[in-house]
């Protein structure tokens, strides 16, 4: 896994202006770090992504782009407390994957997903998970789709108000740092929606992910939640915020523009406003993590 560079914005900007087009289609996320504290995204499967982003630490107010494969089903999520040597071994708090930097297993549980869909008949399906329970807030903002491309996920911190049989705490016995699900903290088909439960007839929402849904709308919260928490986009790009608000405006590069979801929807960003980015980020000094100068922001789809 190479290391990262962190280049000043500026110069980001202008290599990214004078790059030529994409070719091909293919999906770029953006990973976004809003926490306070470090991550260590995951992705699985991540075997066939143009990019080795899985398992680098994320520090607050870093961001990383990755390029989807074309009809890639997979998860992303946060790993929250870890530390890892030299050789890639370690553990982590919450969402660790055995003892591995690169997850080639599903986190331990509680973990919030943002799972996805890709090109699936020119059509992107994604949602934020919280059937395996919350670690730490996440959002996916699509950008420059077309159709119903609303903001999916859980903003709200489901830490501050976990029951006390659900909560998992730190190792002082004090802090909370997850919250399980009723499925893996009570193991019962009913709560797991499993044997005679294994259909959304039976299956109904229970008093636990009716108090997940409350604190998190736009997040499933248990597995035969309604289909409003699924969400069909078709030819996005994606932001994956975490600890952002999903009414927080999501940027990324595509196409020799800024595009940005916003208030005003999706769209491309005016001269002016790119000079003024521009300017601004000099005088503040903003820095972006990229792998390379030649992985900037244009990906081809292989």
């Amino acid at each position: 896994m190479g290391p990262y560079l962190y280049v000043p914005l500026t110069v980001l900007l202008l290599l990214t202006i004078s790059s030529g087009p994409r070719f091909g289609e293919c999906a770029n996320l953006t990973l976004l770090n809003h926490c306070k504290e470090t991550i260590w995204p995951a992705i699985l499967p991540g075997d066939n992504f143009t990019d080795d982003v899985d398992g680098t630490a994320l520090k607050p107010g870093k961001f990383a782009v990755l390029t989807a494969p074309p009809g890639w089903h997979g998860r992303i999520w946060g790993r929250t407390g870890c530390s890892f040597e030299g050789g890639g071994n370690g553990t982590c708090q919450t969402g660790g994957c055995g003892n591995s930097l690169k997850c080639s297993e599903p986190g331990k549980s509680p973990a919030t997903l943002a799972e996805f869909s890709l090109g699936q008949q020119s059509l992107d399906f994604y949602d934020v998970s919280l059937v395996s329970g919350f670690n730490i807030p996440i959002t996916v903002t699509p950008l420059r789709g077309k159709g119903n491309c609303s903001t999916a996920g859980c903003d709200g911190d489901l830490r501050d108000s976990c029951p006390s049989e659900l909560a998992v705490k730190a190792e002082n016995g004090k802090t909370v740092i997850g919250c399980q699900s009723a499925c893996d903290a009570f193991d019962t088909d009913e709560y797991c929606c499993r044997g005679m439960y294994a259909d959304p007839v039976s299956c109904r929402s229970s008093n636990y992910s009716s108090s997940f849904k409350r604190v998190c709308p736009a997040a499933y919260s248990y597995a035969f939640d309604g289909p409003t928490s699924v969400i069909t986009c078709s030819a996005s790009d994606y932001v994956v915020s975490f600890c952002a608000s999903r009414n927080q405006s999501a940027c990324a590069y595509r196409d020799q523009n800024l595009v940005c979801n916003g208030a005003g929807g999706t769209g491309a960003s005016s001269p002016a406003w790119l000079i003024l980015f521009i300017t601004m980020s000099s005088l503040l000094g903003l820095n972006i993590c990229v792998k390379s100068f030649s992985e900037v922001v244009h990906k081809i789809c292989c």
